[in-house]
């Protein structure tokens, strides 16, 4: 349904745009209806930057994005809009979503004044009531409040509501739940499993590797811009292949074990030596300016080797 092929993203940087800052390298993947693909980095890796590419946000620089096999790139006008009808995005900070002045309704409104201006009003609240009961609020208790009345939670439980008014079939989730306390966040990634059911694709977008492997069948650890693995969401924790992806999964604290312990299990201080200076230095090592080929291992699983 949405197939990433090859895109890259390079900003001009530096006096005169003169440098260049090389941020996503080749990233192809695809996103098909009914799954959630994670996409695992660290800060600084490019997560966000393709997400705003699916979103036309922020265009490729190469490489095309593919939505039901037209490239977006070339969209138009009233194609434009029907792609949004189709692809939307919830972030990481509902609140910059919503204007404080206005009561929390008004980010509903707008999707009724620009898909279904023509629709009554009785029919209009209808279908308001459903997608915001299909995300667990009632109603009453928040169209009728200002932002800074409700919490992160309900802000950003009503962002997915909106979403759900135009029926879309791919979700673009960047960080959604990372300013949300524990409990809020098991209710949002269980709202998110629920779509899923459903039959919309989700792109889960996060740094946080134990939430990837709560929620979806397939990750994609991100390392400075390209994929070094992929696959099966079993496959990639349950035997994780590349340096980098076991480095991650070593740094996820555990409740049992103490950080000595881990080291010795994983050996981090001798077989990720070049991978964990690297990112301290935040520089990639010689020819990293190129993505690294993935060679496949397994069924559903990739690599990326040499």
């Amino acid at each position: 349904m949405l197939a990433l092929d090859n895109i890259s993203k390079t900003y001009k940087v530096g006096t005169f745009g003169g440098g260049r800052l090389v941020a996503v390298r080749d990233v192809s993947l695809e996103i098909e209806p009914g799954e959630v693909v994670s996409l695992i980095g660290e800060s600084g890796s490019g997560k966000s930057t393709i997400g705003r590419m699916i979103l036309r946000l922020s265009p490729a620089t190469a490489g095309t994005i593919r939505f039901d096999g037209v490239d977006i790139s070339g969209l138009k006008g009233r194609r434009v809009k029907e792609y949004y009808r189709s692809v939307q995005g919830v972030f990481q900070d509902p609140f910059s979503s919503y204007n404080p002045i206005f009561k929390a309704d008004r980010v509903l409104s707008l999707i009724r004044d620009t898909y279904f201006s023509g629709m009554r009003r009785a029919e209009w609240n209808d279908k308001v009531a459903d997608s915001l009961e299909a995300v667990g609020l009632n109603p009453g208790d928040c169209l009728s409040k200002y932002p800074h009345q409700l919490s992160g939670g309900q802000l950003q439980r009503m962002l997915l509501a909106r979403a759900l008014l135009l029926d879309i079939r791919i979700l673009v989730a960047d960080e959604v739940i990372s300013m949300l306390d524990a409990s809020t966040r098991v209710d949002v990634l269980n709202l998110l499993g629920e779509l899923k059911e459903r039959g919309l694709g989700i792109l889960f977008i996060t740094h946080d590797l134990s939430l990837g492997n709560y929620i979806s069948e397939r990750a994609v650890i991100l390392r400075h811009g390209s994929i070094v693995e992929m696959g099966a969401t079993e496959k990639v924790f349950g035997n994780p292949l590349h340096p980098y992806t076991k480095m991650l999964i070593a740094s996820v604290p555990h409740l049992h074990k103490k950080w000595d312990q881990v080291e010795r299990e994983v050996g981090a201080p001798d077989a990720l030596e070049h991978v964990v200076r690297e990112e301290r230095t935040g520089e990639p090592a010689a020819g990293d300016d190129a993505a690294p080929p993935l060679k496949q291992v397994d069924d559903d699983h990739f690599v990326a080797l040499g």
